[in-house]
């Protein structure tokens, strides 16, 4: 297929209708909103449904009710909005329901402001909602993987009846790239026996209920754990720059692993023995991308646009703390190859 230019947001859009998405719900708010405008008139296009709603709360229930019907559903937002999403993100992990939602993040905290950022990670990796729920998070580094990653994120839904996050963010959301987009899919919405729909006389009710409820305590303790456990072994996604020998990991997603990428040409030129790791789900984390690294390494270094440094604790667990885990983060700008290189000397010497 031949490449078009498109933005990361509208690539985005475009691939998830691609996949089947026939309903969408969500609220504008700066970095999203062109994802909702894409949708607002390319979705009566494929004959689905476009809501804009009065509230991100609106659009995460009204996706919660279109993903219990059976349809591919969609919600999008940024920031605070993604934040009013979590109770509905709890519910449809508590009900087993596949949705997707998107996350294009800017600086906060509170309100925050419209730069770009990636200081949305806790809340995407650790669930901000109530209960023991974890979401698999997909984080593009590329207009082409922002379509890849929308198009495959509702299979993965699916698969385990689960909401999936896409955690972007505003350069990779702003960004216009050539972009090859998948082929257009059609979903049907009676494919599962588990969703509901009307009945005719003497066929089965079916209710969307907690599956706790339906299970008992004893057999969701096992039920859940299992199922995480699943998702950690079958779908952790990573890609490794010059690893084999690296004597500086870097770890880095989003737009912060591309300017991370440009770093370890910069530093193979002089000699110095740079990699990375991009996390390409930031849940599962990839454990087995740590796992595969030689003993030369000395010490990794987390390039990221939070001030806390985000990231770092799961680094920290995935390398076993057997080595320093530094970080050099930023808040509205993106990373520079010359402190990377310049902090990455630093570990080397000490």
């Amino acid at each position: 297929m031949s490449k078009v230019l498109m933005k990361g947001n509208e690539a985005f859009a475009e691939a998830c209708l691609r996949a089947g998405c026939r309903f969408f719900s969500g609220y504008p708010i700066t970095p999203q909103s062109e994802i909702l405008e894409y949708m607002s008139w390319r979705m009566n296009e494929v004959g689905g449904q476009f809501i804009q709603t009065e509230s991100e709360v609106a659009g995460i229930n009204m996706a919660f009710g279109a993903a219990a019907c059976g349809m591919r559903a969609l919600t999008t937002s940024s920031g605070p909005g993604f934040s009013l999403m979590q109770e509905g993100i709890s519910y449809l992990c508590g009900n087993d329901i596949p949705a997707v939602l998107a996350d294009v993040m800017r600086i906060g905290s509170a309100l925050g402001d419209i730069f770009q950022g990636q200081g949305d990670y806790w809340q995407l990796t650790r669930g901000g909602g109530h209960g023991d729920y974890r979401t698999i998070v997909l984080a593009p580094a590329s207009v082409q993987e922002s379509a890849d990653l929308g198009y495959i994120a509702f299979d993965l839904a699916e698969k385990y009846r689960h909401p999936v996050l896409i955690a972007s963010d505003a350069a990779i959301g702003q960004m216009v790239e050539p972009v090859v987009l998948p082929e257009m899919k059609e979903h049907d919405i009676d494919t599962y026996d588990w969703a509901v729909a009307p009945r005719k006389s003497g066929e089965r009710h079916k209710v969307v209920v907690n599956t706790y409820y339906g299970m008992g305590a004893d057999a969701y303790f096992g039920y859940l754990r299992d199922k995480y456990a699943r998702m950690e072994a079958e779908e952790q996604r990573w890609e490794a720059v010059q690893t084999e020998d690296a004597e500086i990991v870097l770890v880095a997603y989003g737009i912060s692993s591309r300017v991370a990428k440009s770093a370890v040409r910069m530093a193979r030129r002089e000699g110095m023995k740079l990699g990375l790791i991009r996390p390409v789900t930031l849940w599962p984390f990839p454990q087995k991308a740590f796992d595969a690294l030689g003993a030369q390494v000395k010490g990794f270094l987390c390039v990221e646009m939070s001030i806390l440094g985000q990231m770092r604790d799961d680094v920290v667990l995935a390398s076993g703390g057997a080595k320093p885990v530094e970080v050099y983060s930023e808040f509205a700008n993106v990373p520079r190859e010359e402190r990377i290189l310049e902090l990455a000397r630093e570990m080397l010497k000490a």
